[in-house]
């Protein structure tokens, strides 16, 4: 793992809400490249080091592609969802990913930190050769983020926050409400899902299938964002990824899909 001062120079790529975000807690003067669409990655006046992708999930195959191949192990996913096996089809299987719990609600807003009534630390945490870097600008921001020693230690919390999501926006659809009138009004509904799910995942990926407190930290930090608002998307890279694990392994999960014909 590669220590990085919180003054280190990245290469962000997306100018949007985050980009931005992560651009503006470089307070040095050795600034970041920032990198808009169809524009060259790396160029000879760009740093070494971090190259944080700030975009949606359906351009990550175009991103990787236009990225050197002796600068790929350099860049940094910040992405929601199951990215894990699309990494792993692109050779970047050990790829540096962060799970982002902090919120920016418009372009230019202080960050607001992902922290709950049961994890009053923070949730945001990062794993591989730049967790270091993210974990060190972050903190020089006033915002949390663990870094985590272990590859399964990083994918227990990522199967986490892929339930979460799943769960409630299921939920939510179902119902046409909030996150937080899902925690409110249908808590019993969303911890069967949750735990569905949860284990199913991890029997997928090999982890201790521990649900210990899981329903009550998950519908912690909805509460924290109880705003948000329900709805299933980015199908094939949230809850695609439980609808292809079966509808055996995970019937209550695929029933909703079908109330809400999101598959036939």
């Amino acid at each position: 793992m590669h220590a990085y001062a919180p003054e280190q120079p990245w290469i962000i790529v997306g100018k949007g809400r985050v980009g931005e975000a992560f651009a503006e807690m470089n307070q040095s003067s050795n600034k970041d490249a920032l990198v808009g669409r169809g524009e060259p990655i790396v160029t000879p006046s760009h740093p070494a080091g971090p190259i944080v992708v700030c975009t949606r999930n359906d351009v990550l195959g175009d991103i990787i592609d236009a990225t050197p191949a002796e600068r790929r192990e350099d860049l940094v996913f910040i992405q929601n969802g199951s990215i894990g096996p699309f990494l792993e089809s692109k050779g970047l299987a050990d790829a540096t990913q962060v799970l982002v719990y902090f919120a920016v609600a418009a372009k230019g807003e202080t960050p607001t930190d992902g922290k709950t009534d049961t994890n009053p630390e923070g949730l945001t945490g990062a794993y591989g050769k730049h967790a270091q870097a993210v974990a060190d600008r972050l903190h020089s921001a006033g915002l949390s983020c663990k870094v985590y020693d272990t590859k399964a230690a990083f994918n227990t919390s990522m199967l986490e926050k892929l339930v979460w999501i799943c769960a409630f926006m299921v939920v939510g659809a179902t119902h046409g409400c909030t996150v937080g009138e899902v925690e409110a009004n249908h808590k019993a509904e969303v911890g069967e899902l949750i735990e569905e799910l949860y284990v199913a995942g991890c029997n997928d990926l090999g982890l201790d299938a521990d649900t210990t407190g899981l329903v009550d930290r998950l519908c912690a930090y909805a509460r924290s964002v109880a705003h948000f608002p329900t709805a299933v998307k980015e199908f094939d890279w949230r809850n695609g990824y439980f609808y292809g694990l079966g509808e055996a392994v995970c019937p209550k999960h695929t029933a909703a899909l079908k109330y809400l014909n999101v598959i036939s």
